[in-house]
């Protein structure tokens, strides 16, 4: 179970806050607004209202005891880059920070950020490729050179055998798994028969993926 200090409750903010609570993760919560921190005592483990600016402040959490620290401020990128450059002063584990743009997320990376989340690019390149492309169901980046999608099983496939196939040996990709309806199966064999109601969840580099199911 991982402790995690969370600095900004705006709408991001309040959804990471509550998925982390739902993994079982103990949430401490920082805002300077506070309805926001009321609003938030539902679902997380402790909140503060106070400034994250303030290194008196910032210390007085205790941010070397907790395993991340996500700084999801949206409002102000100033606060945002002061507050992620105060956590790697004061020797945080490991800090998380949201960018709007690519130029604040490189300038949060020089600041000090592990990680950088940049939630309006990622959905973007997922909702251009989830809806821009007709066989592609779902998406999931793993890299710049590789992903997992979930694809509708091509019609020359229907009948055939994983083993008949031969997508490994052909197009260097990885099927994961099929699923039919809501129903998935991981125990994939070279036996394996595709239907046309399966959809394939598949792993390989764009390139590939892209050959094999002309994307």
């Amino acid at each position: 179970m991982k402790t995690v200090l969370l600095i900004g409750l705006g709408r991001f903010g309040k959804h990471v806050a509550t998925e982390l609570n739902a993994l079982g993760c103990q949430v401490m919560a920082v805002d300077s607004n506070e309805e926001r921190v009321n609003d938030a005592l539902s679902y997380i483990t402790r909140a503060q209202i106070g400034d994250s600016t303030k290194t008196e402040f910032l210390k007085s959490l205790g941010v070397r005891n907790f395993d991340l620290c996500i700084v999801t401020i949206s409002d102000n990128f100033q606060s945002s880059l002061e507050t992620t450059s105060l956590l790697k002063e004061l020797n945080a584990k490991y800090i998380v920070s949201r960018a709007s743009n690519d130029a604040q997320e490189k300038f949060l990376r020089l600041a000090g950020a592990n990680d950088v989340i940049y939630p309006e690019k990622q959905m973007a390149k997922w909702a251009a490729i989830r809806y821009g492309l007709d066989n592609v169901l779902d998406y999931v980046e793993l890299d710049d050179s590789h992903a997992i999608i979930e694809v509708n099983v091509p019609k020359a496939w229907v009948g055939k055998s994983v083993g008949e196939l031969e997508v490994r040996r052909k197009y260097h990709i990885n099927i994961l798994g099929v699923k039919t309806g809501d129903v998935f199966d991981a125990e994939i064999t070279s036996d394996t028969r595709l239907s046309e109601d399966n959809t394939l969840l598949v792993l390989g580099e764009y390139r590939a993926l892209q050959k094999c199911f002309r994307l």
